[in-house]
């Protein structure tokens, strides 16, 4: 219960629900486009997605503030890597929100000097360097737990001699299934990187198929929006399985 209040209190937690309800209805038309008889069905969905994606332009307003808040933050990030990356991520992410809150003034016209269609392609190219510089941090987080995982089993087991019948394909497909079994161990073993990783991936789906770099139908989109926004649920409703920065 107390965790429902905490979420349930703050502006990130309410535009993440929103958000999994916009991107639900767009995978349920997806699916029921093509069947008989649900044009109706399909109309309402259509209508309560886009009265979800305008009602969800109220919480991200100030989301500029925050996003220039993270920015400075990640400047007195320790390790280099990381500083760099999520300090060029957020500063996309500030001009996301710029192009975002632009397009937003343009929508309920309270001007008509805005070029809908570019300023469009400016959010979504700033919303994909923001995800990709978010995923290159994700991938380093990564390689050091992985890092940290093998020198733990190489403390723990002694080098194995070559068994009968052994080969290079032998030795390659093992190598294969070793590196899937360190990437799941590493996983498990840090939630958050796993949490924050399939969030990031999943959202990167939305800006490749704006700017054509990689089309996908809408049922894609939706399904990726979805599961990005639960996974952002569950981080606000259990800050502890946030990714920290070091």
């Amino acid at each position: 219960m107390d965790a429902f209040i905490r979420f349930a209190n703050q502006s990130q937690g309410r535009d993440r629900l929103f958000r999994a309800t916009q991107h639900a209805c767009m995978l349920l038309r997806y699916l029921l486009e093509s069947k008989a008889g649900k044009e109706a069905v399909v109309m309402k969905l259509k209508n309560l997605e886009s009265s979800v994606s305008t009602g969800r332009k109220w919480f991200r307003l100030g989301n500029v503030v925050h996003a220039i808040q993270a920015t400075e933050q990640s400047i007195q990030v320790t390790e280099l890597v990381p500083r760099f990356c999520l300090t060029l991520a957020n500063l996309n992410r500030v001009i996301y929100y710029i192009c975002d809150t632009v397009l937003w003034v343009k929508s309920v016209g309270l001007t008509s000097g805005v070029n809908r269609e570019k300023w469009q392609v400016w959010a979504a190219r700033h919303y994909y360097y923001f995800l990709l510089l978010s995923l290159i941090r994700d991938l380093y987080e990564i390689v050091l737990q992985m890092e940290r995982v093998a020198r733990d089993r190489a403390k723990r087991e002694t080098s194995p001699q070559d068994p009968p019948g052994y080969s290079v394909a032998n030795e390659e497909t093992e190598w294969f299934q070793s590196l899937l079994l360190l990437l799941f161990r590493s996983l498990k073993r840090h939630p958050p990187l796993l949490l924050d990783t399939v969030k990031n991936f999943c959202d990167i789906l939305i800006p490749l198929n704006q700017l054509g770099i990689y089309k996908s139908n809408l049922g894609i989109v939706g399904l990726g929006g979805l599961v990005s926004s639960v996974a952002g649920l569950i981080t606000v409703v259990y800050p502890q399985l946030k990714l920290k920065t070091r």
